[in-house]
């Protein structure tokens, strides 16, 4: 089973969400402040299945 985290509400002004990466997750990847995530969906098998792919900053600019 993977990483377990919570949804938390961004702001008290608007309906985005947040969750915190997992510890594991930031140094498995090398993450750090300003990289980016890009979220893919896909449906498969009836079930909805979240890519998550890190863009390191420096890929960014």
């Amino acid at each position: 089973m993977g990483e377990i985290t919570s949804i938390n509400k961004a702001t008290s002004t608007n309906a985005s969400l947040r969750t915190t990466i997992p510890r594991s997750i930031v140094n498995q990847f090398g993450l750090t402040y300003n990289d980016k995530l890009e979220w893919i969906l896909k449906a498969e098998g009836g079930e909805l299945v979240i890519q998550v792919k890190p863009i390191k900053s420096r890929e960014c600019e």
